[in-house]
């Protein structure tokens, strides 16, 4: 399984060939590709701690180790790389006065729901997803938790609002007018443009810049232990949507690109990114997903080789130990995570659009129109409500309110309503 045979000559891809899962380029180009790959996930992946006060060195270590695990149980058929995911940021920064191992808490338990659900579609098929959580639900789900965040990222740009604007154009700069691997990277290159705007005016804190100097360049990254509180699991569950539809969807795009049929991978990817997940949950690490960055540099390259991953993860796990690089990234101020955040969870929100637009989701169909309603108010709203002592926020009322509520809905437009009326013409 650890074998990769050399493409052609190992120099070149002749036209319209690809580099396969289970080959390689020579093994200088494939450790270029593999950071490549490195340099394609750091913006988003580290982004995450930074925002949510996660240990930036041990996120790192467990997505390089997930990754790792994410190729071995997939069997090196499967290319991809796990970085944080974007959609634990809602319930950790919702949860985050109340400790890193509460938040490791909700993080975990999303972790063991996605073993159970990468379970269940091994053993019965990925057409049990669609049948739990139609388009209309899940583009609701993802659409509620990236608008959630819209107040945060509104304060943060508040707090230093010309280094956030500075931060925002740079992004919008690079993602639109660059090419190539310089879009995909538009993110990160807009962060470092706002950092050094930042550093130039002032903005980066003096604390800060004594902890970079402070820090060793050799060191253990920080682990923690998680404790399990109702009210941190309950917001962190509704993630779990938002994984299986990452996971799910980078399958398809996989299978697209290289022409092969790689839907029977549905299970194995779901449960790796659960067991990734659930691992860095339980010693201080974010969550994982995989990354559409990654797959913008195989549609570049044309190189789907996973050896290129295992380049990248132990590349992720090597710098995991330089605790100064972890203190560079906290230095970040306020304004930058306000400028990028402001597109960021927008582009959350917009993910559960494009969920509906691929899917051609109807909202002429009251159905759909009700319960989308409903759920992103909630979401947008954060309706907090309490039940006995637990106390609920939007993501979870929004989330928790469409997943039941679809099902009873459709019943009473098919038995009861103008459905069943069209049915009987």
């Amino acid at each position: 399984m650890m074998k990769w045979a050399v493409h052609g000559d190992g120099k070149k891809i002749a036209p319209g060939a690809v580099v396969a899962p289970e080959e390689r380029l020579s093994w200088p180009r494939t450790i270029g590709i593999g950071m490549q790959h490195v340099i394609a996930m750091f913006g988003a992946t580290l982004l995450v701690p930074t925002i949510t006060g996660f240990p930036v060195n041990t996120t790192l270590l467990f997505s390089g180790l997930g990754t790792m695990l994410f190729l071995l149980l997939t069997r090196n058929r499967l290319p991809s790389y796990l970085g944080s995911s974007f959609a634990f940021i809602a319930p950790l920064t919702a949860t985050q006065g109340e400790g890193i191992a509460v938040q490791l808490g909700g993080v975990m338990a999303a972790g063991l729901v996605l073993v159970a659900v990468g379970v269940a579609v091994k053993a019965a098929g990925r057409g049990i997803i669609d049948a739990v959580m139609p388009p209309a639900v899940t583009g609701a789900i993802v659409a509620l938790i990236g608008l959630n965040l819209a107040p945060t990222a509104a304060d943060n740009f508040a707090s230093q609002p010309l280094v956030a604007a500075v931060t925002l154009f740079s992004i919008m700069v690079f993602t639109v007018a660059g090419r190539g691997m310089f879009s995909r990277l538009g993110i990160l290159a807009g962060v470092l443009v706002g950092w050094v705007f930042a550093a130039m005016t002032g903005n980066v804190a003096a604390e800060a810049r004594e902890a970079i100097s402070q820090a060793a360049w050799v060191g253990i990254p920080q682990f923690h232990s998680p404790e399990f509180r109702l009210s941190a699991v309950l917001l962190a569950l509704p993630v779990v949507i938002v994984l299986i539809a990452e996971n799910v969807g980078h399958v398809k795009a996989v299978s697209a690109m290289t022409g092969r049929d790689l839907d029977d991978l549905a299970g194995e990817a779901l449960l790796a990114d659960g067991l990734a997940t659930t691992l860095a949950g339980g010693f201080g690490g974010s969550g994982t997903t995989t990354y559409a960055e990654n797959v913008g540099v195989m549609a570049a390259t044309r190189v789907y080789s996973t050896a290129a991953y295992w380049v990248a993860a132990v590349t992720a796990v090597v710098l995991a130990f330089i605790p100064k690089f972890g203190a560079l990234i906290f230095s970040i101020p306020t304004g930058v995570l306000g400028g990028a955040t402001l597109v960021l969870y927008g582009l959350i929100g917009m993910l559960g659009v494009r969920i509906w637009l691929d899917n051609q989701v109807s909202f002429h169909d009251p159905v759909n129109l009700t319960a989308v309603a409903v759920a992103l108010v909630a979401g947008i709203g954060n309706l907090t409500l309490s039940v006995g002592s637990v106390e609920l926020e939007g993501i979870a009322w929004g989330s928790a309110g469409i997943i039941v509520c679809y099902p009873v809905l459709r019943w009473l437009y098919t038995h009861l309503g103008e459905g069943k009326q069209l049915a009987s013409r």
